[in-house]
């Protein structure tokens, strides 16, 4: 089939979806939802067979969806409606939750339903239920929904309206506004204070205030102390405790107002001066290592926020890399986060810089150390296990891994160009034709498109990809590494890893592909060109999309036939 995908933004869910069903073998092309005029453009040049509208802020046009069949995911139960699903979900505590694919009609969210899913709920953030429940329910019920259509159009099949759904639960509810967010410092013990930060992670955020100044808050997990309640009472790293009516609250994120700076920002950065005279206190670290009970192997996990690294994260992970080499162990797992293995480099860092090209500089270079750490351990074996998604820089970090395994359901993005052409770093120009061979490394790099751990694979640029869920990844990765720690010809392989990493360095040094590729990256952060400048500024502010990307955008390419096919409806 012919699938347009419309979309406000290429968000995750839109990612996998649209990786997905292209492997499925459908044809998809993508629109971003920008106006009517442009929406029905798209339509009219890609003649899809179906619409499938997986995260939009608006209604489609009714222009569209009474002569196209336009399937929207919704990320509630059957029944529910309105534009904060999740965030009620959570707010209530809510036992299950689910996201339903029902069709478009005049009322929002209230067409037939094609298919649902339900799934446990978490003690997560809304964004990380998004990114995993929400993601895996919404590509199972769409690849049913799709499975209908033939059906539909011969009319032996029939969507149901949500009133008749056996058991529906779901209902209307209005867009959750900042008055039902509000946190009572005075009275809201540590667990409402988390659900009301969680379910509003990502976006908006709750506001709130520090030091007496307004701001967004992000990023929770609970902390130990005591205080008056709402009173910052201790810093650690880039995060705050705060004081709760039974404990405390880490808020490692803020949106400060009235900033020059008005996107996400570590807490304790975007209050540095307020913070100055805080007390620190030990907290929970973003990086973590344990060793197995027999010694053999030891796993360094680095959770940081939304997968970006900034340079002091960059330099501590490379500490912990060199310090965990020094163990006696014989595997080194590398976990990154359990929603993002890495997305590289710390853009909103750099941006609220006051020299943003040598942040963009100090944290390329940072990387690159961490990169080149993994690379000189050479008396261990080295796996990057992907549990969460990986993009740009932090495809290349795991690549410096001597295996590389994901779960399935991860979506990587391989390519740095979408940052206004950026060249990249991370030792990528030995570590990708190494595993893929140049012709298909320039092809990856030029592609701009999000990749499955499948294909991945398929393309030898990750080893394995296992798991339908993060318990079943995790249960297979301990068997694997038991298995290589003890293998008899563990010895062996490690004097081929050894001499591989000594016959290239003799050919070209390390040291030479990273001159060559900072080379590249000081021209985008020093040079004439301004365009990695632009797509940076674009990307943390979240300006709105003007326009969908050729790239995403089939019909819109030079040389694109309009289908010559009957009206689908």
């Amino acid at each position: 089939m012919r699938i347009l995908l419309l979309t406000h933004t290429f968000n995750s869910l839109t990612q996998r979806l649209f990786a997905e069903l292209r492997a499925d073998g459908h044809l998809v092309s993508v629109e971003f939802d920008i106006a009517d005029s442009v929406t029905e453009e798209a339509v009219a040049l890609f003649a899809p067979d179906v619409i499938v509208a997986p995260f939009l802020k608006r209604a489609v046009p009714e222009s569209v969806w009474r002569r196209h069949l336009t399937l929207i995911v919704h990320p509630g139960v059957v029944g529910d409606r309105g534009p904060s699903a999740l965030d009620w979900a959570i707010m209530n505590d809510e036992f299950d939750w689910g996201v339903t694919v029902l069709q478009a009609e005049a009322e929002m969210d209230a067409g037939p339903v094609w298919a649902t899913r339900e799934f446990p709920m978490r003690e997560a953030t809304k964004a990380s239920l998004y990114r995993n429940e929400v993601t895996a329910g919404a590509l199972a019920a769409v690849r049913e929904a799709l499975g209908h259509v033939d059906d539909w159009r011969r009319g032996v099949w029939q969507p149901v309206p949500p009133a008749h759904w056996p058991n529906a639960r779901g209902e209307w509810r209005a867009l959750m506004r900042q008055a039902d967010r509000r946190i009572d410092w005075a009275q809201d013990d540590t667990r409402t204070v988390l659900r009301k930060i969680r379910a509003a992670d990502g976006f908006p955020g709750v506001a709130d205030a520090l030091f007496g100044v307004p701001c967004h808050l992000f990023d929770t997990r609970a902390g130990d102390g005591q205080g008056r309640p709402g009173e910052v009472i201790g810093r650690c790293g880039g995060a705050l405790l705060r004081a709760t009516v039974d404990g405390a609250v880490w808020i490692g994120h803020v949106k400060r107002g009235g900033s020059d700076d008005p996107y996400k920002l570590p807490a304790a950065l975007a209050f540095a001066d307020e913070a100055a005279d805080v007390p620190e206190v030990e907290g929970v670290d973003e990086i973590d290592y344990r060793e197995r009970d027999d010694g053999q192997v030891g796993f360094l996990s680095f959770d940081f926020y939304n997968g970006a690294m900034g340079p002091e994260q960059c330099r501590r992970l490379e500490a912990a890399i060199r310090q965990a080499g020094e163990r006696p162990t014989r595997v080194l797992v590398l976990e990154g986060g359990r929603d993002f293995w890495s997305n590289g480099i710390h853009l909103n860092l750099i941006e609220a810089a006051g020299s943003a090209a040598d942040v963009s500089w100090d944290n390329i270079q940072a990387m690159d150390d961490v990169c080149l750490a993994i690379l000189q351990m050479t008396d261990k074996l080295t796996v990057a296990t992907l549990r969460g998604n990986a993009g740009a820089g932090g495809c290349f970090l795991a690549l410096a891994a001597d295996a590389v395994w994901a779960r399935e359901g991860v979506v990587l993005n391989p390519h740095y160009k979408n940052m206004g052409n950026l060249f990249g770093s991370e030792y990528w120009t030995y570590l990708l034709p190494k595993r893929v061979g140049a012709a298909r490394a320039r092809g990856i790099m030029e592609d701009r498109l999000p990749l499955r751990a499948q294909d991945a694979v398929s393309q030898g640029l990750i080893d394995a990809c296992f798991g339908n869920d993060l318990s079943t990844f995790e249960r297979e990765v301990s068997k694997r590494v038991t298995a290589m720690a003890s293998d008899p010809g563990y010895a062996e392989h490690l004097n081929d890893k050894k001499a591989a990493r000594e016959r290239d360095e003799a050919i070209k040094p390390l040291t030479a592909y990273r001159q060559e590729e900072l080379q590249h990256m000081h021209r985008n952060f020093f040079g004439f060109d301004p365009s990695y400048h632009v797509a940076r500024y674009h990307f943390v502010a979240k300006t709105p999309q003007s326009w969908t990307p050729r790239h995403l955008a089939i019909h819109r390419e030079i040389g694109w036939q309009t289908p010559d096919t009957a009206e689908t409806c």
